[in-house]
């Protein structure tokens, strides 16, 4: 089993910045993907930005140059640094983690959400 934890989130003015953390745990043998999705109300869940294990990245085009998304293999951490804020940023972000187990099986995690407040 696999336990992802947030944190980061939070108000933060037009132009701010945040950083999100999401720390992975339990029984990891190896993580492929570590990613930050985002929901906003009414919409349905949408990706920010993923890295893959050989620390490629891809985000979302209402974020690029905007947001970076990194990784610390060594702790199994990924970071979404969030600049130039605005308010349709505004939503609940989701850490997502998949790899395999010990065991060798596939596992896909989800975090349980931070949210995210843009707003003067």
């Amino acid at each position: 089993q696999v336990q992802l934890v947030e944190s980061g989130g939070g108000l933060v003015q037009p132009g701010g910045s945040l950083r999100l953390s999401c720390a992975a745990s339990g029984s990891i043998f190896s993580i492929y993907v570590m990613g930050w999705y985002r929901q906003a109300p009414g919409k349905q869940r949408e990706l920010v930005a993923v890295i893959t294990s050989g620390a490629s990245t891809n985000y979302a085009d209402s974020v690029k140059g905007r947001f970076t998304i990194s990784r610390d293999n060594a702790k199994n951490t990924v970071f979404l640094q969030m600049n130039s804020l605005k308010p349709e940023d505004t939503a609940v972000y989701y850490c997502n983690v998949q790899g395999r187990d010990f065991l060798n099986r596939y596992f896909g995690s989800w975090g349980q959400g931070t949210q995210v407040t843009v707003s003067s």
